[in-house]
């Protein structure tokens, strides 16, 4: 059992260049429903993926859905990403859910499929262990598989009254229940989330990057099983930090007094 869970925790593939993909000041791209881009200077590390359906306020239709699940594939193994920020470019939205009108012309297979999808886009969002990911996703990026984790976040009677009732929450009650971490008041311009999701990842950005995702692998694999296979889950991630770089930089910087330099190895 062991081996077996060593071989499911074990980081992604070794990083290898990708090719140069459309950038959101391309023509191209700015037609684009979903693009991606690479912030600089101070914020080298941290890459923003902008939701751009304003038309159908961000709707997951099948376009959208599509070029979501290809731009996390194409970041998926850059070890440049740090931090992996959603963005809506459609003021005062951030995610509509479900695109209903499309779905409205779908037959019944063709529903389950869009639901699997979804499903799978999802599962592709909150599994990704190679990026220091700000989930804005939970509860605010809806889609399939609510059932099963908002009764995970929420305890399951709350769950099951949120679900039932279809009641819409400000963000504030989400704060209050422990939906999203953070609420705050909204500015003229509309952006005021992102730039508080922002501020946090520029707090995530200079930590080791290897421990962070390793982190992220025991928390989430952790929370589906007993606290003894998850104390096992996490010595296996910390076992696969110990060779790195990255915790010897740590401990040099430490013990020299001054900031590390963390280079994901």
């Amino acid at each position: 059992m062991q081996r077996a869970l060593t071989s499911a925790l074990r980081l992604a593939r070794p990083w290898r260049p990708l090719p140069a993909r459309s950038c959101a000041s391309d023509g191209a791209a700015r037609d684009r429903e979903i693009q991606v881009r690479a912030l600089e200077g101070p914020d080298k590390g941290i890459t923003e993926i902008l939701m751009n359906r304003p038309h159908a306020r961000n709707a997951l239709g099948n376009i959208f859905v599509s070029q979501l699940l290809e731009a996390l594939a194409q970041l998926r193994d850059e070890r440049q990403v740090r931090v992996l920020l959603f963005r809506s470019g459609v003021k005062g939205v951030f995610c509509a859910g479900a695109d209903l009108k499309e779905r409205e012309q779908m037959n019944d297979a063709e529903v389950g499929v869009c639901v699997q999808r979804l499903r799978g886009l999802m599962n592709e969002i909150a599994s990704s262990a190679v990026m220091g990911l700000i989930e804005t996703t939970r509860g605010l990026l809806p889609g399939a598989g609510g059932t099963q984790r908002l009764p995970r976040c929420l305890g399951v009677a709350l769950a099951k009254e949120l679900i039932f009732t279809g009641r819409r929450l400000s963000g504030a009650q989400a704060q209050a229940l422990g939906l999203v971490n953070h609420a705050v008041a909204q500015n003229e311009e509309g952006n005021a989330a992102y730039h508080r999701a922002r501020e946090l990842a520029q707090e995530i950005l200079p930590q080791a990057p290897i421990a962070v995702r390793l982190g992220k692998v025991a928390i989430d694999r952790g929370m589906e099983v007993d606290i003894a296979s998850g104390m096992a889950i996490e010595g296996i991630c910390y076992a696969q930090n110990i060779p790195t770089r990255d915790r010897l930089e740590g401990m040099a910087a430490f013990r020299e007094k001054r900031p590390p330099r963390f280079v994901g190895e």
